[in-house]
């Protein structure tokens, strides 16, 4: 029996990939464990290795393929003694057509209990569509309001694919006049929206500038609409990748759902430059005559807050709907720049490493984000994460949470300022710093607490070593 190869979840948040590469061709034998595609992700380019044997009788979706549903068919395998060219002919096309934009209604959603319609099929009424008329609590019929496929001024009534088209494109559902049974709003409603067309006369009326009492706010503008506000060939226009939309999608929730509030606190690190210094002139070299690590300031900043973590433990958290998620131990994650976007690897169980293991596998995990080459497990979760941008001689900065962590230390560089110290102006090395708690799962003392942990730390590195 012919067996469908599946465009698969490589992370919790994965709802769409690239296929970046086949590895295998149409009629070679596959074995379980094979390698037999890769899959480029918002975040890494990971390999997809064959989990049943036969011969790949159909490659749906061709290499370079971008936006591929999770759960999408892109390949046929066929078992042994099966037609191969049968089972191909009878293999989905829709999925071919995947770079055209015009046929996004065309694409599987990521969910595999709800199969993709095209804009025909969903105007059409269906089991799933919504009934012409509610019941009221005590069971009798009632009537349906004018607006009743928007459910009210509650409820939005739309297609799965009309609301994840939605949310990339940033249309607000409740402004959308559906054209599906009922008043659903389908996917072609949210196209007609994106060039402000299809929208209730309300958030029409605020898109178009003219106030409406009693409105909504207007929709975001339209890809159109921010367009015509410059001349055109003024701009060139680069496209979003997938790890752009994902930054972009994450901290906007986090700036939108989270309480965020902010502590700032300056470091003299005198001592720890001293130390610095000294520790690497001391480093040992290997065999081709380079120094077997090379500590960085930012490599005592990740060993402090570890620690600091754990002289903390109620700020070692993660907030839940359900429960307070107490971690045992420090997993720092550690932003780094990218040229297509931003990245934290995570340094697992920071507080139990040595300096100089720190400094070498920051190092690795650094090198592999940029090649893409960085696995799920090494850059989801953590307990909390280190941004810095002292290096650029930024002086002091506020950094966005990355959840499901409740904190993160933004790290200014350090310089040299004037001081009081017993009464006397002298000068020091300065580093300011900057906590950003959820206030969800961190209260201000507490905050306070760990800001302050980290600065005794910091200030007194040989703390670090015992």
């Amino acid at each position: 029996m012919a067996t469908n190869i599946l465009m698969p979840a490589l992370s919790p948040t994965m709802e769409k990939g690239n296929l970046a590469r086949w590895l295998k061709k149409e009629g070679d034998a596959i074995k379980s464990g094979d390698v037999i595609a890769e899959i480029e992700t918002d975040k890494a380019t990971m390999e997809y290795e064959a989990t049943d044997e036969g011969t790949l009788a159909k490659i749906v979706v061709p290499e370079g393929t971008q936006d591929v549903a999770v759960n999408a068919v892109i390949a046929i395998i066929t078992a042994e003694g099966e037609d191969a060219k049968a089972a191909g002919a009878a293999a989905p096309k829709a999925a071919e057509k995947k770079d055209e934009p015009k046929k996004a209604e065309a694409k599987p959603v990521a969910s595999s209990e709800t199969p993709a319609r095209a804009p025909q099929d969903e105007a059409k009424s269906s089991p799933r569509a919504p009934k012409p008329a509610a019941r009221s609590e005590e069971g009798a019929r009632a009537p349906v309001a004018k607006d009743a496929g928007q459910g009210g001024s509650n409820r939005i009534f739309a297609s799965p694919l009309a609301k994840r088209l939605a949310k990339e494109a940033g249309v607000d559902l409740s402004a959308v006049q559906g054209s599906g049974p009922h008043g659903r709003v389908i996917a072609r409603d949210i196209d007609e929206a994106k060039s402000g067309k299809g929208l209730k006369p309300a958030a029409a009326a605020a898109s178009a500038g003219a106030p409406a009492a009693g409105s909504a706010p207007a929709p975001a503008m339209s890809d159109k609409q921010i367009l015509g506000l410059y001349e055109e060939g003024s701009y060139d226009t680069v496209p979003h990748d997938g790890m752009r939309r994902t930054i972009a999608q994450r901290l906007t929730a986090a700036t939108q759902s989270m309480p965020t509030f902010y502590l700032t606190i300056d470091c003299d690190i005198g001592k720890l430059t001293a130390a610095r210094e000294e520790i690497n002139a001391a480093a040992g070299k290997d065999k081709d005559g380079k120094p077997l690590y090379k500590l960085s300031v930012n490599d005592f900043v990740i060993k402090a807050m570890a620690l600091a973590l754990q002289r903390i433990p109620e700020a070692n958290v993660s907030w839940t709907e359900g429960a307070m998620l107490k971690h045992k131990h420090s997993d720092i994650g550690v932003a780094v720049a990218l040229p297509f976007g931003l990245i934290t690897p995570i340094i697992r169980q920071a507080e139990t490493k040595s300096l100089s293991a720190i400094s070498n596998e920051m190092k690795d995990l650094a090198a592999r984000a940029k090649a893409k080459k960085l696995k799920p497990n090494e850059y989801q979760g953590g307990s909390s994460s280190v941004s810095n941008l002292g290096m650029y001689g930024i002086k002091d900065f506020t950094a966005v949470i990355n959840p499901p962590q409740s904190s993160i230390l933004a790290v200014g560089a350090g310089e040299e300022r004037a001081v009081v110290r017993n009464g006397q102006i002298v000068p020091a090395t300065i580093m300011s710093v900057t906590l950003s708690c959820d206030h969800r799962a961190i209260d201000g003392a507490l905050g306070a607490e760990l800001i302050t942990a980290f600065k005794r730390l910091i200030e007194n590195p040989v703390m670090m070593i015992v």
